[in-house]
């Protein structure tokens, strides 16, 4: 490992890798990315359901993933690697006053931002995502340029493509220490010995807030578990089912190889790093999928695990210098929506540490927000 460099990227997801490959796109100078596990991806990314929207309720994350899916389209152009980006869509079933008024709020930012998104009758529900159960149900949002992704597909045309280009990816190297001088920093300890670098890049996850720490900052990002589920072959399931969210209950699925995936998110998990499987959670994803998707009464269970989502106190991502270290740049936090929001992400912090004028303008999720009380939340959270 190189005892030097222009800059440190903190963690091996699809955040730091995306940041590594536009770095070294722009040609910044010798990269070094560090992972603490043998394999990238190996954390949050790849405990990822794959969704793939832009139906949010802020402009930012609305900006956010319109770019992203320009680049997931045409990925192989970005990168010169191939990976699928399924346009199947994102469905949002809607029962109360309160649901569908929310709802079209949202929809009439995200036509004005060029978005192309529909308010569904139950017959038109019905065409989309047939086997859905309409009990309750009064309309739906769905948009047709959203979909489904496999993280790691990605992940590995960024890694390639990063590599290509001369980025160091270091595994199986934990970061022990963040050395400042004058306030600034200066050198990254690792399990494998120092880096001397003017600056750090915090793509940790679940994690952004211990490496803060490390610094001499702090961020608001709490690790919050999330389990999902997957099911053995369905033959009902159609190639064109698309990512369903049923906002009342909080239930998401969609069509995985032969069958499909569940997932919920339970409000009353504490923040913590436990990632441990628990039959209760599993069983109420169950329960609630059962009542939407009575067909799955035949299924089996075909695998099910746990992933740490990355939360911030109003639910959009922090991207930005942190205030109080030079040197320390944050791209973390995104609440669910990492790698949906990757490559945005990535080329947009490369603009900002190039210094030049980013594609968006992202300054609602620029860190020093949390001490100002200046914030707007995202409702449309997963």
């Amino acid at each position: 490992m190189r005892n030097k460099a222009d800059a440190v990227i903190v963690g091996g997801g699809i955040i730091g890798v995306a940041t590594a490959f536009y770095l070294a796109r722009a040609k910044y100078g010798q990269i070094v990315l560090v992972e603490q596990e043998p394999l990238l991806g190996a954390g949050a990314t790849s405990k990822a359901a794959g969704g793939i929207r832009a139906q949010f309720s802020t402009r930012v994350n609305i900006e956010m993933s319109m770019l992203s899916e320009e680049i997931f389209v045409n990925f192989k152009e970005e990168t010169g690697f191939d990976a699928l980006f399924d346009q199947v869509g994102y469905m949002f079933l809607l029962q109360s006053d309160e649901e569908v008024t929310r709802f079209q709020k949202s929809c009439e930012l995200q036509r004005s931002l060029g978005l192309d998104v529909k308010m569904l009758t139950p017959d038109e529900i019905s065409k989309v995502a047939p086997h859905i159960s309409l009990e309750g149900i009064r309309t739906a949002t769905f948009c047709e340029q959203d979909g489904l992704g496999d993280p790691h597909e990605f992940l590995t045309g960024y890694e390639k493509a990063a590599r290509d280009m001369g980025v160091d990816l270091e595994l199986d190297t934990t970061v022990t220490g963040i050395e400042r001088h004058q306030g600034a920093i200066s050198k990254v300890l690792t399990s494998r010995g120092s880096i001397s670098t003017p600056l750090v890049i915090n793509c940790t996850g679940p994690q952004a807030g211990l490496i803060a720490e490390m610094a001499g900052a702090k961020l608001p990002v709490a690790p919050i578990r999330r389990q999902i589920v997957t099911t053995g072959k369905l033959d009902f399931v159609e190639p064109y089912f698309p990512m369903v969210v049923d906002v009342k209950t909080g239930l998401y699925c969609h069509k995985e190889s032969q069958g499909m995936l569940l997932g919920w998110a339970d409000k009353s998990v504490e923040p913590s790093f436990d990632v441990s499987l628990d039959p209760n959670y599993t069983d109420h994803i169950l329960e609630i999928a059962l009542e939407r998707i009575p067909q799955l009464e035949q299924a089996e269970i075909g695998n099910e695990w746990t992933g740490l989502y990355e939360v911030t106190p109003d639910h959009h991502a922090v991207i930005g210098w942190e205030p109080e270290v030079r040197g320390l740049f944050h791209i973390a936090g995104f609440s669910g929506h990492g790698f949906m929001h990757a490559p945005a992400a990535g080329r947009i912090s490369s603009e900002i540490i190039c210094g030049k004028k980013p594609s968006l303008d992202i300054s609602a999720l620029d860190p020093t927000r949390f001490g100002k009380g200046v914030m707007v939340e995202e409702t449309n959270v997963i």
